[in-house]
């Protein structure tokens, strides 16, 4: 019991306070000794207020309840709720400081959060953490300092230790990109704008024209017949085999604003996947580098995406060299159907794409191949900014040769019939998803 005591006893800013001035008060007191009378008084004083206090705050047990609520699992690189609930059982309002050991991960050495409550109030209050990495993260312990009004005396509760809760790829960014799948009519996504062209040639219905319709699906019997004009309706091709690689190597090892290309990847195949499969197509997932890892195959099943979810998330890499002939094996054998394959990679010079440009071009003889490749962004900054040296206008030649190479190199795959996108790190998602939209209208999956 005395042990538990003194465990949660501390002592409060205004006591250290009171106690200066009262040191003050004597010092002040070898010139002026009527002020001594006053020192005393004010000591006394302050002990039968440091006595009070500390029976207020420690005669009640359980004082104060608090309680983490952590979500089953936490969003990568996106902003998750933790939410505490606090109860004060004392009958007298008091502030609370809020102290929580968050997982190691961020680093936090100065988490604080300050509140009050009145009596026998009930409150919640949250703060928000943004992992960028995936894994397990364990919280310690929730810690609560209590003052009441006097403010002399702290008591500390501890509650609810070791905690964890696992960091799965951005489903949180999956979710924000759902209704790209859910109208096949739409011309404006929001974030970009997609030019789709021409149409597959899956008959669906015929319809009354109306204005936006091709006019070069215009059904001439069934518009004599019905003295209206009639189109043919035709709907997108579904089933279709689409394949996410990721390649683990340590080309993606390369960080963006705290995120690896490698987990920006992980993210984007999540929310690529998800959309495929609501417009109807299998999506699979393929992981290689010096070695193939994971892979699951094509599935337009609903319950297929929790199975990629679980696969991301297991992802573990030692960021070595990646070997695109050992892919091109690997596909040979186990892919025989034409699909759709979407390779994450990084070329950082030309001399990268010319090593793996024959295994790329013996895979597009094959599949419907697009490459991503990812803009530096750090180099885009630096020749944005005004040179004040002759050292600085060095550099930023070399970056914009280095952006140059990177637009040459998307030109150098297109020209051999390999589609390609190159963007930023943060819009990678929508780019991707844009370009297999653009690539479903115009019929080539």
């Amino acid at each position: 019991m005395i042990k538990r005591f003194f465990i949660q006893f501390f002592l409060g800013k205004r006591l250290y306070a009171a106690l200066v001035a009262i040191c003050l008060t004597f010092l002040v007191s070898y010139w002026f000794t009527a002020l001594f009378t006053l020192g005393v008084i004010l000591l006394y004083t302050l002990g039968f207020f440091f006595l009070l206090d500390t029976v207020f705050l420690f005669r009640q047990g359980n004082g104060l309840v608090a309680n983490r609520l952590l979500p089953e699992r936490f969003s990568n690189s996106d902003a998750n709720q933790v939410l505490i609930s606090l109860e004060n059982k004392y009958r007298f309002a008091v502030k609370v400081t809020l102290i929580d050991e968050v997982p190691a991960q961020f680093q936090m050495r100065d988490f604080e959060i300050f509140d009050q409550l009145e009596a026998k109030e009930k409150k919640e209050v949250f703060y928000t953490l943004t992992p960028l990495e995936r894994g397990e993260y364990i919280f310690g312990d929730l810690h609560v300092f209590v003052l009441s009004r006097i403010g002399l005396v702290k008591r500390r509760f501890s509650f609810q230790k070791g905690q964890m809760v696992k960091v799965y790829p951005s489903f949180i960014q999956m979710q924000q990109f759902d209704f790209l799948a859910t109208n096949i009519r739409r011309f404006d996504y929001g974030f970009k704008k997609i030019r789709r062209i021409g149409h597959t040639m899956e008959f669906e219905q015929i319809k009354n024209y109306i204005p936006g319709d091709d006019i070069r699906s215009i059904n001439w019997k069934a518009t004599a017949k019905s003295a209206d004009l009639m189109v043919n309706q035709f709907q997108d091709e579904k089933s279709q085999p689409i394949y996410s690689i990721i390649d683990m190597g340590r080309v993606m090892q390369m960080p963006f604003n705290g995120l690896s290309l490698l987990d920006y990847a992980i993210n984007s195949c999540l929310a690529f996947s998800n959309v495929a499969i609501k417009k109807g197509d299998k999506a699979g997932v393929i992981t290689f580098s010096h070695r193939m890892q994971k892979s699951m195959q094509a599935s337009s099943r609903k319950s297929h995406l929790l199975g990629i979810l679980e696969m991301l998330y297991g992802l573990d890499t030692d960021f070595l060299d990646t070997d695109f002939g050992l892919l091109y094996n690997w596909l040979k054998r186990k892919v025989s159907q034409r699909s759709m394959l979407l390779i994450f990679t990084n070329f950082e010079h030309q001399t990268a794409l010319q090593r793996q440009l024959p295994y790329l071009k013996a895979i597009a003889r094959q599949h419907l191949l697009v490459v991503v490749m990812f803009e530096n962004t750090l180099l885009e900054s630096l020749t944005e900014q005004v040179p004040d040296k002759i050292s600085e206008v060095y550099k930023q030649t070399v970056a914009e040769k280095f952006m140059y190479d990177k637009r040459l190199m998307a030109k150098e795959l297109n020209r051999h019939g390999i589609q390609t996108i190159l963007t930023k790190p943060s819009e990678l998602s929508i780019n991707t998803i844009n370009k297999y939209l653009e690539l479903k209208a115009r019929g080539l999956i």
